[in-house]
């Protein structure tokens, strides 16, 4: 039995699995990230984003991350971050559910809820407002971040290729 000393180091190796009753004429195959510690492949890059952080000096333990987030990288986030010690505090539209929103306190992480009327938008403004407010904030910005796609050249390419034997 193999048991891990961090649920950080249970995220990837997800199955391949191949969709039999879909396609004829193709073979299908289907990554199933849902099998990843907190459900989603947002996971892989939550741990990619902090651990790239770490590695180039740009957060320490005394560091808040913020993020806008509307879910499951705010998830990702809330675990890694729990697990390593980290503030994290999250803006989301207030529109989001009360179920993701009870789960990502639980984690830990501190909600900033913004107007529903300006979605993502609203967010994203605020987040940005209180990097500017909180000393030693940073943002893991995951659509700009060149962690976000390298970890999956680093980890789900190669697992893929390896699963399905090349």
């Amino acid at each position: 039995m193999q048991i891990s000393d961090s649920l950080i180091t249970t995220v990837g190796k997800t199955p391949l699995v191949r969709l039999t009753n879909i396609s004829s004429g193709a073979e299908l195959l289907a990554k199933i990230e849902s099998r990843n510690p907190l459900g989603s492949v947002k996971d892989r890059i939550a741990v990619a984003m902090i651990s790239a952080a770490e590695d180039e000096g740009k957060i320490d333990k005394e560091s808040t991350i913020i993020e806008p987030t509307s879910g499951n990288t705010g998830i990702g986030l809330a675990f890694v971050c729990a697990e390593r010690g980290y503030r994290l505090v999250l803006t989301m539209p207030e529109t989001m559910s009360i179920e993701r929103r009870k789960l990502l306190v639980h984690l830990g992480a501190e909600l900033v809820l913004t107007p529903g009327s300006e979605g993502m938008k609203g967010a994203i403004s605020r987040a940005k407002k209180l990097l500017a407010e909180v000393p030693g904030s940073w943002m893991p910005d995951q659509f700009a971040n060149p962690a976000n796609p390298a970890v999956h050249r680093k980890t789900t390419g190669p697992e893929i290729w390896e699963q399905s034997g090349g």
